[in-house]
């Protein structure tokens, strides 16, 4: 049985995608509602504006991805890096609406939907690269709201990935779960 490079990539990136929000999931279980807003600095953003952003790329990015420009004038970026008082459940729910919008979108692709051309603020991309383009930029975010959420919780961080001092352990138990 043969399989199509493009399917090997749809399932690929979906799986990839599902992982980057499972991160953050997995981040905000560990947090409250303050710790949400957190900013190290006037400069950074909090893991609240990071969700409101992620919220409106995603909204505006994947919302009939193949036949609009991905940026809306709906959109409305610069209020996203505003200091808004979401509660954490709020913020969950903002968080969910955009990856439901992007997941949606990608579960909608067929494998001749990657050599098609779409638009981003007015810039022609192939579908592929639309797609590398979003997973490295949520990739990007998730990173940021993962290292906060270590730095708020500090020495009460519950390790998401393997644990420090802990990587031999991890890879006897991959080598015996393979056997």
């Amino acid at each position: 049985m043969t399989v199509m490079i493009e399917k090997l990539f749809l399932d690929s990136v979906k799986k990839r995608f599902k992982e980057y929000k499972g991160l953050g999931e997995k981040t905000f279980d560990q947090l409250n509602d303050d710790e949400m807003h957190f900013q190290p600095n006037e400069e950074s953003n909090s893991i609240a504006i990071i969700i409101q952003h992620l919220n409106g790329n995603m909204t505006s990015r994947w919302s009939h991805f193949l036949s609009e420009d991905g940026e809306k004038e709906w959109r409305n970026r610069d209020d996203e890096f505003e200091t808004h008082q979401f509660t954490k459940k709020q913020l969950m729910e903002k968080w969910n609406e955009g990856w439901k919008v992007c997941m949606d979108s990608l579960e909608s692709l067929t494998e001749n939907d990657l050599s098609k051309i779409i638009t981003i603020r007015s810039q022609p991309l192939n579908v592929v690269d639309a797609i590398n383009r979003q997973l490295a930029h949520y990739g990007y975010h998730v990173g940021q709201i993962v290292y906060l959420g270590r730095w708020i919780r500090q020495a009460d961080w519950k390790s998401l990935t393997i644990p420090k001092n802990k990587s031999n352990e991890y890879n006897q138990q991959m080598q015996q779960s393979r056997r």
